[in-house]
């Protein structure tokens, strides 16, 4: 996808995202002013829905739509983009900020503004899981149940993730779980599951260290035992979970049955408590525009 020398960009932004201290529509803003791009700010309302957003981007026919926001912000713009041929772009205003630190996008709002001239897209998957559009990580199990406690709390960002992590630890009951993968039953039992489209959470702990958004597959990862040890280790090292627990497969589809209801997240949205979960991978979903040296993804 070539971009035109006059872009029509459309920017969708969160003010409830992160910690709102940041002027994103002043920053913006000053940053186009001296250049012939056409540029509309939009700021999500509260009951915002995908046929609003919908809507405003058939409206305003851009060349590319802007996720101002976190991981949440960033799958809603997703989910109006399926399909069509409009670049997704990225300015980090979240709490985690997960997908674009996979793909190297800078927490510096300049830095980040110059990848959407940057003139670098490149295509990638996504994953459909049960009824939820997933372009970054889902599970099942203690990551989900830290995140509904994580959402209770006053504390945020890393501390208040440990915290609620260290929460659900002392409660952690194994699931059992029944995988059916290309017509396999793998029977096991563990403390999370999760079905990776990316490497890493937003905290920066590595969960799927071989993935790759633009393959053929997703990675689905059994962590059988996790340990307060552990999860110092994952958050402040940067360091992958210990493999001696984990077992890792590859598919690009998956039926996923639990025997009895278990915590269950999308792209850093706590959505409840399922026994089925099914998942699909959706190939080249989506055209994001990357850094110029872009993590993991290759341009077009």
């Amino acid at each position: 996808m070539r971009q035109a020398n006059n872009l029509n960009l459309l920017f969708v932004i969160n003010p409830v995202s992160g910690n709102n201290t940041t002027d994103w529509n002043t920053i913006i803003s000053d940053y186009f002013a001296e250049t012939k791009h056409t540029i509309a700010l939009y700021n999500l309302p509260k009951n915002c829905n995908l046929q609003i957003l919908k809507d405003k981007i058939s409206v305003f026919a851009p060349h590319q739509v802007i996720a101002v926001g976190g991981d949440g912000t960033v799958k809603l713009v997703a989910a109006c983009l399926l399909g069509q041929n409009i670049a997704l772009g990225i300015l980090p205003a979240g709490s985690a900020n997960g997908l674009a630190k996979e793909l190297g996008i800078s927490n510096d709002p300049r830095l980040a503004l110059e990848v959407l001239l940057a003139n670098n897209p490149a295509k990638i998957h996504a994953i459909q899981i049960n009824d939820h559009l997933c372009i970054h990580l889902s599970d099942i199990g203690l990551n989900a149940y830290a995140m509904k406690i994580f959402e209770g709390q006053r504390v945020r960002g890393m501390w208040g993730y440990l915290i609620a992590s260290i929460k659900v630890l002392w409660q952690k009951p194994p699931m059992e779980i029944a995988l059916k993968i290309a017509n396999k039953t793998i029977k096991i039992k563990a403390e999370m599951v999760v079905i990776a489209n990316a490497t890493q959470y937003g905290s920066g702990a590595v969960i799927n260290p071989t993935g790759q958004l633009d393959d053929a597959l997703f990675e689905v990862i059994a962590i059988k035992k996790i340990s307060v040890r552990e999860i110092l280790k994952v958050i402040f090292l940067r360091t992958t979970y210990d493999s001696n627990h984990t077992e890792i497969f590859q598919t690009n589809a998956l039926s996923m049955h639990s025997t009895k209801k278990v915590h269950f997240q999308v792209d850093g949205e706590y959505l409840g408590k399922v026994k089925e979960v099914k998942a699909v991978l959706i190939p080249d979903a989506l055209t994001v525009m990357m850094p110029r040296s872009p993590k993991n993804v290759p341009a077009e």
